[in-house]
């Protein structure tokens, strides 16, 4: 009987694990941890979890790290399977085994991000670097422009820049300007940001499946490796099992 006292944290403690939110927060810890010891920090500024307001609610930015040599805005993915995509499609497919689901273009989802800093800093476009770094037990299985990695990719790509644009004066008055107009994080603010984001999802205007032309449903995902997760699917289910993930 004793046995069952550790049996029962253990089981509880796998499923934590497996969770969406617990995976991408492991994500980003381990690209915390990968810039801390590869990226000297008396050149490269970072600021991790930046949540800015936006015109239509917040955007939340998983790491930026600031130098002479640009403003670099890295959006993290932890995710498993193959991962199929181009830097110009609308979605990209992770794909398990023969189950297929479609989630956001990371690129265009970051694009977001660099829009929303360049209004803020008022510095040139060329100054700030959109990179995305994909983690966990995944293999990108298309050919992907230089600033989608893997790992420890993304520390190689941010060193590939070795010109100069930005004087320490500008990065000192960058990273305060971004520091300063943040929003404080916390878990107060990451709930108001899923609750701005779960406002503007339900307002979005009806949309039709690409692949039959029944109305689009708002869901949430029950079981799987998206437990959790909110995504958009076909109202004709089963005949039609198309869905299109939640942008953010």
């Amino acid at each position: 009987m004793q046995n069952l006292f550790w049996i029962l944290p253990l089981f509880l403690l796998f499923h934590l694990l497996k969770t969406p939110k617990v995976k991408g927060l492991i994500g980003e810890l381990f690209i915390r941890f990968l810039a801390k010891i590869k990226l000297p920090k008396d050149v490269y500024h970072a600021i991790h979890n930046v949540t800015l307001t936006t015109d239509n609610g917040t955007t939340q930015i998983d790491h930026i790290f600031v130098s002479q040599f640009g403003v670099f805005v890295v959006e993290t993915k932890n995710m498993k399977g193959w991962i199929f995509g181009g830097e110009h499609q609308a979605q990209w497919t992770q794909t398990i085994f023969r189950v297929k689901n479609k989630f956001q273009n990371p690129l265009r989802q970051n694009y977001k991000h660099v829009k929303t800093l360049e209004a803020i800093l008022q510095i040139p476009p060329e100054a700030i670097v959109s990179v995305v770094v994909f983690t966990g037990s995944c293999t990108l299985k298309t050919s992907l422009p230089a600033n989608v990695t893997r790992d420890a990719g993304y520390i190689d790509y941010i060193k590939s820049y070795r010109e100069p644009i930005l004087s320490a004066s500008q990065v000192k008055l960058i990273t305060e300007q971004i520091t300063s107009g943040r929003l404080k994080p916390s878990l107060k603010t990451d709930r108001e940001h899923v609750k701005n984001l779960k406002s503007r999802h339900q307002a979005k205007p009806d949309q039709e499946c690409p692949r039959c032309g029944r109305a689009m449903v708002l869901r949430t995902a029950k079981k799987g490796a998206h437990s959790g997760n909110q995504f958009w699917g076909c109202s004709g289910y089963p005949s039609c099992r198309f869905t299109e993930q939640v942008t953010q």
